[in-house]
């Protein structure tokens, strides 16, 4: 199989082959097998550092990582493993998930009274450490549960619980459907009036949508009730997944809240997926086909961005425009892939040919495993292009990785029964 080469510079090649064809075959279960292992290998030993947390985006051209979002990709990297322990039955990916799940809950705050029972997951990135954002946690979670359950250690979910009772507590905004996004750890208050986000673009009137999302991002509440028993997170989960439906766009993505944008006519490249996969486990705890018909809509503005040969590019637009070409999501190719082997389970076969894309484009988009660098052995193509310091920002990113890890377990489970 060809693979993705280094350049002299550093920076990735993609084999023209596949663009020679529309084509796409079936791949051999071994072909996933392998590539389940390849990958698992790169979270469990490059991605994940010592402490378990996840080392985040790796600058090719510097030969150096950079932290983003710490606890975000920490938990992705955990999902990923314990589906891969579960495929496999390698314990060395569930030793691994447990790093990273050990260091998760290392995050617990208790000594705070107005943080108690929050997890100190700060953005960082262009936020810095001042904030602490709701999906930073509420996404990082799915993995946590599935620890606690593969494990029967409750310790993990436990954690994660108490922090989604801490924000249900105090971000949940009900009458709106939507939960606040932002915390401002010096404080311990939740920003209702501003954003960070927002202020880094210098946006001075700031309205409730601005600064408030449904937030649905990994089903927090869904998996807390599942836990404990307690129907107020039910309760709350299915409530703003009706909020969802109900701000639904035409398109069949959520274009008023950020990261997509209504003035660019841009939507982000994971952003609405988390919200339609939000929406597939609201018909699996409810049984209400509507939550599904509204994740189709997602999923298919994503199957209308997915390219012929199966990439899926950072920055799409709901007005035809030609997608940003500058940076291709791996991380959207399989999380995209992931919905529409859901969607496809419950009848929507209109997918099953971008699931083919997806899994085609995945097998071959991945660095060499001697790969010269180490750092990129075994990776999924995730190019990141920024501008920052007076230079071209080039990353490829683990959740290229991480997410492929997920999209190759269910395409195998989902294939080859």
């Amino acid at each position: 199989m060809k693979r993705i080469r280094q350049t002299a510079i550093g920076l990735a090649i993609v084999s023209t082959s596949m663009f020679s064809s529309d084509v796409f075959a079936q791949p051999k279960k071994e072909e996933i097998v392998k590539a389940i292992n390849e990958t698992a290998k790169y979270v469990s030993e490059v991605i994940l550092d010592k402490e378990g947390k996840s080392r985040c985006d790796y600058n090719v051209t510097e030969g150096k990582w950079y932290e983003y979002e710490v606890p975000w990709h920490t938990g992705q990297a955990v999902n990923s493993l314990v589906a891969a322990y579960k495929a496999t039955n390698n314990k060395s990916y569930l030793d691994a998930a447990k790093r990273g799940g050990n260091f998760w809950i290392s995050m617990e705050i208790k000594d705070n009274p107005k943080l108690k029972g929050m997890v100190d997951a700060r953005h960082g990135d262009v936020l810095g450490d001042e904030f602490i954002v709701f999906a930073t946690v509420s996404d990082g979670t799915p993995g946590i549960y599935e620890l606690s359950k593969v494990t029967k250690d409750p310790r993990y979910a436990k954690v994660a619980t108490n922090a989604a009772d801490w924000m249900l507590k105090n971000m949940y905004y009900p009458e709106k459907g939507v939960c606040y996004d932002n915390i401002q750890v010096s404080t311990g208050e939740v920003l209702k009036e501003y954003s960070p986000f927002w202020k880094q673009k210098d946006q001075k009137d700031q309205e409730l949508f601005d600064v408030s999302r449904p937030n649905t991002e990994g089903s927090l509440f869904k998996d807390a009730f599942e836990f404990s028993g307690d129907k107020k997170f039910k309760d709350a989960f299915i409530l703003l997944c009706n909020s969802l439906l109900e701000k639904q766009g035409p398109d069949g993505v959520w274009m008023r809240f950020m990261p997509n944008s209504e003035a660019n006519k841009t939507f982000h490249p994971r952003f609405s997926l988390w919200y339609a996969e939000s929406l597939i486990e609201a018909f699996k705890l409810t049984g209400d086909r509507k939550y599904l018909e509204g994740a189709a809509k997602t999923a298919r503005a994503f199957a209308k961005a997915q390219q012929k040969d199966g990439t899926i590019f950072y920055d799409n637009y709901t007005d035809g425009q030609r997608p940003d070409k500058g940076s291709a999501t791996g991380s959207a190719v399989a999380l995209a892939g992931i919905v529409w082997i859901e969607l496809s389970k419950e009848g929507f076969k209109e997918f099953d040919t971008h699931i083919e894309k997806s899994a085609t484009w995945i097998l071959k988009n991945r660095y060499a495993v001697d790969h010269p660098d180490p750092n990129l052995r075994g990776a999924v193509l995730e190019t990141r292009t920024r501008f920052q310091k007076g230079k071209v920002w080039f990353t490829n990113r683990d959740i290229g990785t991480s997410f492929a890890l997920r999209f190759l377990v269910d395409y195998k489970n989902f294939k080859f029964k």
